[in-house]
């Protein structure tokens, strides 16, 4: 045992095991749980603390992750994307489980329905690409309206082309040899060789403007390669829009990199202050910690110094009785010798009045009268008194003064006796220390007291500011949650913008070559297709003619013969003016071709089909076609950043599903954690009364204490007091359990135990003591504790309440105990048959074993 333990069920010292019963539920718990070696509860209890504090560690990670994914699939589904669930939030953890995977599915679902809508909401974004074509290139099915627009003027024209050939008259006869007029074979010829050397200019000049891989190609070549670069212009037209994005997209870029060095900032702040939080935290729970010991401190001095200024009452009692006591020593020596001389002058006169008793009684006989010593009548030689013989008064008024003297001295030993009991009751209280030193060890006290206050005082100070602290790390905590699922999706962002806009760049890069921007190159095509255009007719033209010059030669030749003429040469020179034959020549060869391309262009089924539509609004078809090239570049971008927003969602969904399943086992482990660390700890809501674990135990050894010390307490106050009991709330929410009260049957009032008398509280606390042995005894597995000592403190009782004490005591011995008594109450002695006498001599302290009752 330790020397608490000891001295509470083997050795009770004076006035300590009434410490016990007048002790807070603090000191209660301390001193039992050395009793009872509870320690191992308190180590349950700082465990199942420790452990809800990881497991709300663990669960807070989850949730910032949970956030994370949150946060980053808010950015992903963008704000167009609407769902009908809210979106979970850091102040309502309960969103962060099912209803953040409702809400993550929901938007998947929304956005996985999206992309086969167009902007419209009603057309397919993959519709054919020859509907959305650039306005440069040209569809392969040229389109009704467009059939109708080159109907409309084609077939005004062939009713003007019916009649005769403009200017085809027969030419005036002229005299001399015959002459072919204008429309013989011999103009028609001249025509065509001027019409080919004009042609063939055209052909030179047209390719000149070409590229030089083209210079070689004939018509049909030209046309294919045109076609091709219509094409390549027509696929580069579409990526115009694509420099745009790429200008926003990089202003998003500078934008949400800015956004990053916020986050990161913010995140670097948060994560200094909550690692520098923890040595902050350990300097104010030092603070605190010695505040409380303080606290402590300054009960155990404020006990003290109550224990020591009734022991200073009590000293300043024992030097005022034995001040006194001195006096009525002197006063019972004075009155003793005072008895001692009137008892010699009694015995004196009496022996006098004795010896001188044969005069007394002459003096009273008479002749004729019996003597009364020997009864005759005759007295023939009577006794003669002598001088100063004292008389019957004179021996009844020293009897009267010796009776008073014993009576003065029997007061003065009666006195002296209530002083020595008082001092002796003063001096078991005090003990035998000085007052100069209690007065020095209650100075010594107060100074101690004062600086217990003085530091217990900083405990307000420290829990405010851990209160603060915990409102900073909250605040921290939050801020570094939110920057880091900032961040995540900035960053995320940034890697998607960045591989977007890389892609783009290399796309565009290409798309443009040499050129500054892709406008700029799909305008060199475009120019490029049209001299390859126009350079393929000069080449047909230019064939067409030479065709045109040999047939018409031949012809010219076969026409001067039959006209006549021995030569081509000489029907040449009979025809009109060449200016003249070339103006006709030209106008008959118009009017056949125009009249031929018009015919062939109305046999088209295609205009003959159009023809029968009503018209066609030509500014509104362009507006038209316009527009639906738009909408198609419009829903091509939409699938497009539809598509990746899905599989962004998809992702993120997934990442979303796993961290909740994560977190939901994490969450309910925490409440576990909490409710347990709450109710062991007696801050649980749902419990009837605020008990540590440790003191729960100890209330239901305590419960058994006062059980074992009624039994005793029963027979000590005769039926009077019952100790009890009580787990009442305690005052300003401390804690509770350990409370002791005594309930007294005269009242029917239960009371505290400091408004007990010095005697209740000794044979209360005795009673305590008693039966703290006998459960202590059990609990130590049956091992006895057969001795118990117990010093002082029965002067205290008056005389019946030290027999029943006695009683009680003397029954222990009937189960084995022994107890020992350490008194100097001389009732004990003549109750105490079996004692140890010390006596104190200059040579030491000797033993004697006594075994008779002192007479």
């Amino acid at each position: 045992m330790s020397r608490d333990q000891f001295c509470q069920v083997v050795l009770l010292p004076q006035n300590e095991f009434t410490k016990f019963l007048h002790a807070d539920a603090h000191g209660r718990r301390e001193l039992l749980g050395k009793l009872f070696r509870t320690g191992r509860f308190s180590y349950m209890e700082r465990w199942l603390n420790d452990h809800s504090r990881t497991t709300e560690k663990n669960r807070d990670a989850a949730r910032a992750d949970v956030l994370r994914l949150v946060e980053r699939i808010h950015q992903a589904a963008g704000p167009d994307l609407k769902t009908e669930y809210a979106a979970p939030t850091p102040d309502d953890p309960q969103t962060l489980t099912h209803p953040a995977r409702a809400w993550a599915r929901d938007l998947l679902q929304a956005s996985q329905s999206r992309p086969r809508q167009g902007p419209s909401g009603g057309q397919d974004s993959q519709g054919e690409p020859g509907q959305a074509a650039s306005p440069r290139s040209r569809s392969p099915r040229t389109p009704p309206a467009a059939n109708h627009l080159h109907h409309r003027p084609t077939a005004t024209e062939p009713a003007a082309r019916t009649g005769p050939a403009p200017g085809h008259t027969a030419p005036a006869p002229r005299p001399g040899p015959p002459r072919p007029t204008g429309g013989t074979p011999a103009p028609r010829a001249a025509t065509a060789a001027d019409d080919h050397t004009r042609a063939q200019s055209a052909e030179r000049a047209a390719r000149e403007h070409l590229l030089p891989e083209h210079t070689a190609l004939d018509a049909v070549q030209m046309e294919t390669a045109e076609q091709s670069v219509r094409a390549e212009a027509a696929v580069l037209d579409a990526l115009t829009p694509e420099e745009d994005t790429v200008r926003h997209l990089t202003t998003d870029l500078q934008r949400i990199d800015t956004e990053r060095q916020d986050f990161a900032a913010q995140q670097r702040t948060a994560q200094q202050w909550l690692e520098e939080e923890p040595a902050w935290r350990r300097t104010l729970e030092i603070r605190r910690e010695a505040a409380r010991r303080a606290e402590e401190e300054g009960h155990r001095h404020q006990t003290a110094l109550d224990t020591l200024e009734g022991r200073l009452e009590a000293a300043k009692r024992r030097d005022a009785h034995l001040a006194k006591i001195a006096k009525a020593e002197q006063h019972l020596a004075d009155a003793q010798n005072a008895t001692g001389q009137a008892g010699q002058a009694y015995i004196d006169i009496r022996r006098r009045r004795t010896e001188g008793m044969a005069a007394e009684l002459a003096a009273t006989l008479t002749d004729g009268t019996p003597c009364p010593v020997c009864g005759s009548r005759t007295h023939p030689a009577p006794a003669a008194p002598q001088e100063g013989q004292p008389t019957r008064e004179d021996e009844q008024a020293a009897e009267a003064h010796h009776e008073q003297a014993k009576a003065d001295q029997d007061a003065a030993l009666a006195a002296l006796q209530k002083l020595r009991e008082q001092a002796a009751a003063a001096t078991g209280e005090a003990g035998d220390t000085p007052l100069v030193d209690l007065q020095t060890q209650h100075g010594v006290l107060t100074a101690l007291l004062a600086d217990a206050l003085k530091r217990a005082a900083d405990q307000g100070a420290v829990q405010e500011e851990l209160l603060a602290l915990d409102s900073e790390h909250t605040a921290m905590t939050e801020q570094h949650s939110t920057a880091t699922a900032g961040l995540s999706a900035r960053n995320a962002s940034y890697d998607t913008i960045t591989e977007r806009l890389t892609e783009l760049n290399n796309k565009l890069a290409e798309a443009r070559g040499s050129h500054p921007t892709v406008a700029a190159r799909v305008d060199e095509l475009t120019h490029t297709a049209n001299h390859l255009k126009e350079a393929a007719e000069a080449s047909r033209n230019f064939a067409a003619a030479i065709q045109v010059l040999t047939d018409r030669t031949t012809q010219a030749t076969h026409a001067a013969k039959d006209q006549g003429f021995d030569a081509l040469a000489l029907a040449q020179q009979a025809l009109l003016s060449d200016e003249d034959l070339r103006a006709i020549e030209e106008e008959i060869t118009q009017w056949r071709e125009a009249r031929a391309a018009h015919t062939a262009v109305l046999e088209k089924p295609e205009l003959r089909q159009a023809a029968q539509q009503p018209p066609v609004d030509l500014d509104t078809v362009t507006a038209a076609r316009a527009a639906t090239d738009d909408q198609h570049a419009d829903a091509v971008t939409a699938a497009s950043a539809a598509r990746i927003r899905s599989q962004d969602l998809t992702a993120l969904t997934a990442d979303l599903e796993a961290t909740i399943q994560r977190l939901e086992p994490l969450e309910q482990a925490h409440r576990t954690a909490r409710h347990l660390a709450e109710l062991v700890t007696g801050n649980s809501t749902s419990a009837r009364v605020r008990m540590q674990l440790e003191a729960y135990v100890l209330a239901a050894r305590l419960e058994e204490v006062v059980t074992a010390a009624n039994t005793r307490l029963h027979i000590m106050s005769e039926g009077r007091y019952t100790l009890r009991h009580s787990d009442h709330q305690a005052a300003r929410g401390a804690r509770s359990g350990l409370g002791l009260e005594i309930t007294d049957s005269w009242t029917g009032r239960p009371r505290k135990t400091d408004t007990l008398s010095g005697g209740e509280s000794f044979f209360a606390s005795l009673s305590l003591a008693l039966g703290l042995a006998d459960v202590v005894t059990r609990e130590a597995g049956g091992n006895p504790l057969d001795t118990l000592f117990i010093d002082e403190s029965f002067g205290t009782l008056d005389e019946d309440t030290l027999h029943k004490v006695l009683d009680v005591l003397d029954s222990l011995r009937t189960h084995d105990r022994t107890v020992g008594v350490i008194s100097h109450i001389p009732e004990l002695r003549r109750r105490i048959t079996h004692r140890l006498h010390v006596r104190k001599e200059p040579t030491g302290s000797t033993l004697a074993h006594l075994a008779e009752a002192a007479e």
